[in-house]
């Protein structure tokens, strides 16, 4: 039987440049055989765990920036280690896989060597059961798919007066940090991300070495010193066949929009005016201004993404020196095994944890329901959604002195003028009639209407589940409206549709949409009862019912912040597919989330509403996530040596528990009517609380944990040892001690079970001056808590150990909260949030 094989082929299906491994062929009548992506990860480490912190270990790597941003390097030069390196465990994965399947048909898509020694292939099952059985081989999982999960907050952070001055004001805060994001890519032409809006020199920073490709949809000269980085990666995805080149762009061009705004939330440049459907909503700016961009396009418009297309992001990204990666991605399904921190993603990251790397990732918006958290490992900074005090509300005022809210980002009419309004259903032209289409309604075709009847007055439309299915539009509905020279549009909610959330939508005339049914049928009633007919024919002789729009453009800043987003997934974090409780804590905290303005690509197709504009507003975790990489990056600009940990340590053990009016911050806990039905959130609700962006600049004491604690962890889960062998190559024999979750030294105590007592210790280091702390708790429900010592002295640079007393002293399955917070005489506040779930006051074991 006789084959070809060629090595190092070179991807060039719908214009993706992008080395793969190892084409080979035969004709052994096995074409049609199922075949799926593989990642397969090898015993031997990676580059990382030789070498620590690369980017900063001159002697054994040569490390420099580009000349020329834009220089299109293929996917062998390799920046972070020198090419030969790479160039070698390249050839290491090929010789295996012809060696094991010799004369068979298979396509390698990625080498990975530096988070992780392995790669990406394509092959049949029975190949890969071929590969598993080998002595180099560690692991083989099968790919799995991931999904995609501001003007005014800056202010509601308190970044102008706090951290900004803290890192010398928004023209310095960053600098000289990269920020790294695995998302849909970027619109490099954005003015968010322009390097010439400063004349201060602006210079890439000599750690990172990463490049740009340059494309048809990217060319030359897209990046600057501001976006110095971009690189796109869709094997996996080309191999599936549903790689749609004219929607998804084999570049890293943002044809999603969801890439551009997550940058610009964590990095965009300062002041930017926010222009939507010509109105003005001020000015944007990132958390971080003056940071550096690297994008790793792997999530697409059209259908999301892969691990194995994420985890080759990942491995470039920690290569190119990035300091801090923003992931607002989670995976489709709960990963499956003996737990949830074992897959190829998160294991990734363990590694990028010897590099120095902090990851931040959306939790997901699955919530709120518990346990539906998607982001689960405690090496990842996992972050929630919450609101902030800016709310942009509308009015329509009928002729019977009701008042409607509603939402739009629209003007209103004439203050003075009451017009008159006319359903779209009784403005039909003679062609046209309800019967024949039934979707008249939603006022989507001009040419369905009589001028005559709409001109001057305020069109009624519909709003039915198909504009929630894109089906049907606002953005087409205003066209409609403008055609036939409405003077506004008033949209009423089909009963059909409940529950339904709605981001405030821009419309260039003014407009309305009621998004309760039960005051849609008021509106409704109102109008068909001033309606005047013809007694014997029954047709319309008069619409006489008049409206005013009061207008949605201008913000509201009284609103009750923050509280955490329904849609914002919650704990307690499930360690395995059984939904057995962790004990880690997760989320680690809630960040602005709802309503976030920020750069949206000229070509987005995410939101269609917002297609066409520079800036968009949109929900979701994936939009809280980038706040914190923003501060992080102000963080590690203030402190440069803070590991991963003691990043996360700053953020967690200062954030805020109370809303902008004083009280206790709330968690909306249900997608229909959420504001009526919320309550006070928990940990796992929230996490350790709301950011504090000015405190977690100067946290007083920090909380530290490694990989090799987080080894030892992994290796404490029952039966993982294996596992553990198989992801990263390392025997749990070589840990003397096993620990688990709550033994870790974060931020927070999590206990999932509590038989009778347990103490648990935690240890901070002083990185502020010599300072006192005196410490205080309340306990979970059910359980006693002392903490010693109670008051401490503790010099700079010194540790203190803390030692946690739990006692159960009731039986419960309901998990309680409490907390401890430690107070300096310097002016430095702590807070340790406290979670046990079970509760067992004597052994229920009994001797036979």
């Amino acid at each position: 039987m006789e084959g070809i094989c060629l090595v190092h082929l070179m991807i060039t299906v719908l214009g993706l440049g992008l080395l793969a491994g190892s084409l080979c062929q035969v004709d052994d009548g096995s074409a049609n055989e199922t075949t799926a992506v593989y990642i397969v990860t090898l015993k031997q480490a990676p580059a990382s765990h030789y070498y620590g912190k690369l980017r900063k270990n001159t002697n054994v790597f040569k490390h420099g920036v580009p000349r020329n941003p834009n220089q299109f390097h293929n996917r062998r030069d390799n920046s972070r280690s020198n090419w030969s390196s790479s160039s070698y465990v390249a050839r290491v994965h090929d010789s295996l896989l012809r060696r094991v399947l010799r004369g068979e048909k298979y396509l390698k898509l990625y080498s990975y060597h530096y988070l992780i020694n392995g790669f990406a292939v394509l092959v049949t099952p029975e190949q890969a059961s071929k590969l598993s059985r080998r002595r180099e081989v560690a692991n083989v999982a099968l790919d799995f798919s991931v999904r995609t999960a501001t003007t005014h907050t800056p202010q509601f952070l308190g970044l102008p007066q706090g951290a900004w001055v803290k890192a010398g004001g928004y023209e310095t805060a960053g600098e000289g940090i990269v920020i790294g994001f695995v998302d849909t890519g970027i619109d490099p032409t954005h003015p968010s991300f322009s390097d010439d809006i400063s004349l201060k020199s602006y210079p890439v920073p000599s750690h990172f070495s990463g490049i740009c490709e340059v494309t048809r949809d990217f060319p030359s000269g897209s990046c600057n010193r501001k976006l110095i980085g971009a690189r796109h990666f869709a094997a996996s995805a080309i191999t599936r066949g549903i790689f749609n080149s004219s929607q998804d762009y084999a570049s890293p061009f943002d044809g999603d929009g969801h890439g551009t705004h997550t940058a610009s939330v964590a990095a965009g440049n300062h002041g930017i005016p926010v222009i939507v459907a010509g109105h003005c909503f001020g000015n944007a700016s990132g958390m971080a201004p003056r940071a550096h961009i690297s994008v790793y396009k792997a999530l697409y418009k059209s259908f999301g993404g892969f691990a194995a297309d994420v985890v080759a992001a990942i491995d470039q990204a920690a290569q190119d020196g990035v300091d801090v990666l923003s992931l607002s991605i989670t995976p489709n399904r709960r990963p499956p095994g003996i737990a949830t921190f074992f897959n190829p993603i998160d294991m990734a990251l363990l590694s990028a944890v010897k590099a120095g790397l902090f990851t931040v990732q959306a939790a997901g918006n699955t919530g709120p329901s518990p346990k539906s958290m998607s982001s689960f490992s405690p090496w990842i900074f996992t972050v929630g959604a919450a609101s902030h005090d800016r709310v942009y509300s509308n009015s329509i005022i009928l002729g019977n002195n009701v008042t409607i809210h509603g939402v739009g980002l629209a003007p209103g009419t004439d203050e003075d003028t009451m017009l008159t309004l006319v359903s779209a259903l009784h403005a039909v032209n003679n062609e046209t009639t309800v019967t024949a289409d039934m979707y008249v309604g939603e006022c989507q075709d001009s040419s369905s209407f009589n001028q005559d009847f709409i001109e001057g007055n305020l069109l009624i439309c519909s709003y039915s589940i198909r504009f929630v299915l894109g089906l049907s539009t606002i953005k087409q509905a205003v066209e409609t409206a403008k055609n036939l020279s409405a003077a506004g549009v008033v949209f009423y909610m089909d009963p059909f549709v409940i529950g339904f959330q709605f981001n405030p939508i821009p419309m260039s005339v003014p407009g309305i949409i009621i998004p309760s049914p039960d005051d849609s049928k008021v509106l409704l009633q109102y109008y068909n009862s001033s309606l005047e007919r013809n007694e014997t024919t029954k047709q319309i002789t008069k619409f006489g019912a008049v409206a005013s729009i009061l207008g949605g453009l201008k913000a509201n800043y009284s609103n009750s912040a923050p509280k955490v987003m329904y849609y914002s997934a919650r704990g307690p974090d499930p360690e395995d597919s059984f939904l057995d409780d962790a004990d880690i804590l997760k989320p680690n905290l809630v960040a602005p989330g709802n309503s976030i303005w920020a750069a949206w690509s000229s070509l987005g197709t995410d939101s269609v509403e917002f297609q066409g504009e520079n800036f968009a507003m949109i929900s979701g975790t994936s939009m809280a996530a980038p706040h914190i990489a923003g501060l992080a990056a102000l963080i590690k600009q203030k402190f440069p040596s803070f590991s991963p940990s003691a990043i996360a340590s700053a953020l967690s053990s200062t954030a805020s528990l109370y809303d902008n009016n004083g009280g206790p911050i709330m968690a909306q806990r249900a997608y229909a009517n959420p504001d009526l039905n919320q309550s006070p959130a928990t940990p796992f609700d929230m996490g350790s609380g709301f950011v504090n962006a000015t405190a977690a600049i100067d946290p007083g004491l920090i909380f530290e944990s490694n990989y090799d604690d987080y080894m030892s962890f992994l290796c404490g889960i029952n039966g993982s040892s294996p596992v553990v062998l198989n992801y990263t190559g390392q025997n749990c024999l070589s840990y003397n001690s096993t620990i688990n979750g709550t033994d870790l030294n974060l931020p927070s105590i999590t206990i999932a079970k509590l038989y009778q007592s347990r103490t648990v210790r935690r240890s901070v280091t002083n990185i502020a001056g010599n300072e006192t702390y005196k410490v205080g708790w309340s306990a979970p429900y059910g359980v006693t808590v002392k903490v010693v010592p109670a008051r401490f002295s503790i010099a700079s640079g010194e540790r203190q150990v803390l030692s946690v007393f739990f006692d159960a002293i009731m039986n419960s399955s309901t998990a309680s909260h409490g907390r401890i917070g430690l107070f300096g005489d310097q002016g430095h506040v702590l807070n340790i949030p406290l979670s046990v779930i079970v509760k067992v006051t004597y052994n229920t074991t009994t001797n036979s």
